[in-house]
């Protein structure tokens, strides 16, 4: 059982930049695919980006390609999601995952542990 904790999350103004962090416990990290999603109230989890157990591949949403960036430290069971040039339209509860065989990226249901996630708000 993989337990997978998110930090990193709060307020900041439009155009500023956060670091979420996504700890993982309990399990062999380097072999799973990462995924980060988000829900905004009243609207469906969306994926955000996704990256290989190696770190060697990524994959992007659109509405974050350029802005974000994922990365993992497979030494420290932990993967990143640095956040710049935020937008109101970023506001919600960001998720991070665990993937083990799966193909798809941005398939929500081929993750198979879920953080608890963490609260970002871009004030306008």
């Amino acid at each position: 059982q993989v337990r997978l904790v998110e930090s990193g999350g709060g307020l900041v103004q439009a155009g500023g930049s956060l670091r979420l962090s996504c700890a993982a416990s309990g399990g062999t990290f380097s072999s799973y695919t990462m995924g980060w999603f988000r829900q905004a109230p009243g609207k469906e989890r969306e994926f955000v980006n996704g990256i290989s157990w190696s770190g060697g591949s990524t994959y992007y949403a659109d509405s974050v390609k350029g802005r974000f960036t994922i990365s993992r430290d497979n030494a420290k069971n932990t993967a990143y999601l640095q956040m710049n040039s935020l937008k109101p339209e970023d506001t919600a509860v960001y998720y991070c995952a665990a993937s083990l065989g799966g193909t798809s990226y941005n398939n929500i249901w081929e993750y198979d542990y879920w953080g608890q996630g963490t609260q970002v708000t871009v004030s306008s």
